[in-house]
């Protein structure tokens, strides 16, 4: 039945038609006329309200994800022995189901193009789960990898790199402030290991080209999932910083505060993000009077005391800060 085949009145009478649920058709109430048949029936699932109930007159399965290479459209079977009943099967039995178990599993994947999405999103899926990323951004990652599966061709690739690299691109899409150092350790991969960082940035350098994946200008209609910010709002850096260092909230404020006035492009092009967030937490900590360490910022940052140092310099020689200071009320008496 089509949309031009849709009828809310019988066409032979002009009378009103009754639904037929159990057999999915729309009946003429007046001359019985089935003016519709094999309908869909979009209303709800049940009436019940308990949960066992709802579970065994439920129509369709669980909802579909892009992190599955399938979509989640499978039938898996169960690896328990016992049957429907409570009973156990005999052991012929179990070695009968354990076999089809393991051929079932097989025959999902039938290409080599569908082993390595499986294996990429399996290990999307598990650095995603170690790192405690929300699910959107799982999500998120699973699909600008199959956009970039479908523009080029990823034979040959590290796995592992391939993930991270994805994952890193999601993160700069949902303003999630990880480093590539952080996601490709969360892969497996030993701190030892730089050749994995260098190829995983890699990756991530040919998914920006080849997907055109950064853009200055506002989304358009022709591409709106592809367009990313450039660069992260440097807020989120320092509350990053900020709760991994367990510092005071009025730190973290004045911080925000000191970079939203000095927001200068001059400043910040080509300087890393982490030592510009963890200059702006040292300053707002002197003005505060607050004894902050500049070696603890340097090890949450991941940059060098040197590096802090040259980032306050040239963030005190560009502007000029004035400091108003209160009086205090005294109390007591003299």
């Amino acid at each position: 039945m089509t949309a031009t085949e849709y009828y809310t009145q019988c066409p032979e009478c002009t009378a009103n038609l009754i639904q037929d649920y159990s057999k999915g058709e729309f009946i003429c109430e007046r001359c019985g006329c089935v003016v519709m048949d094999g309908t869909c029936d979009f209303g709800r699932e049940s009436n019940s309200t308990d949960f066992e109930e709802k579970s065994k007159n439920t129509r369709a399965s669980g909802s579909t994800s892009f992190a599955l290479h399938d979509y989640g459209l499978r039938t898996e079977i169960a690896s328990g022995s016992k049957d429907y009943a409570g009973k156990s099967i005999d052991y012929h039995m179990a070695e009968q189901m354990n076999s089809i178990r393991k051929w079932h599993i097989r025959s999902r994947i039938v290409s080599p193009q569908e082993r390595r999405l499986s294996n990429v999103l399996t290990k999307i899926n598990e650095t995603c789960a170690a790192m405690s990323l929300p699910k959107l951004l799982l999500e998120t990652a699973a699909m600008l990898y199959r956009n970039y599966e479908s523009k080029q061709e990823a034979k040959g690739k590290s796995i592992a790199c391939m993930a991270a690299a994805t994952i890193y691109l999601a993160c700069k899409k949902c303003q999630v402030v990880r480093s590539l150092d952080e996601i490709v350790e969360a892969t497996g991969v030993t701190e030892q290991d730089r050749s994995s960082v260098k190829l995983a940035s890699k990756y991530y350098r040919m998914m920006v080209m080849e997907m055109s994946a950064f853009s200055e200008e506002a989304p358009t209609q022709e591409m709106p999932q592809q367009q990313v910010p450039v660069t992260t709002a440097i807020d989120h850096y320092i509350s990053k910083l900020s709760n991994m260092a367990k510092i005071d909230t009025k730190v973290e404020r004045l911080a925000i505060d000191i970079a939203h006035k000095t927001d200068d492009h001059m400043l910040a092009d080509g300087k890393a993000p982490n030592g510009l967030a963890a200059a702006y937490i040292y300053v707002a900590s002197i003005l505060l009077g607050i004894n902050i360490l500049q070696r603890d910022v340097s090890s949450l940052s991941g940059v060098t005391e040197v590096t802090i140092r040259n980032r306050c310099k040239d963030m005190l020689t560009g502007f000029k800060l004035t400091v108003a200071v209160r009086p205090q009320a005294r109390t007591g008496f003299a």
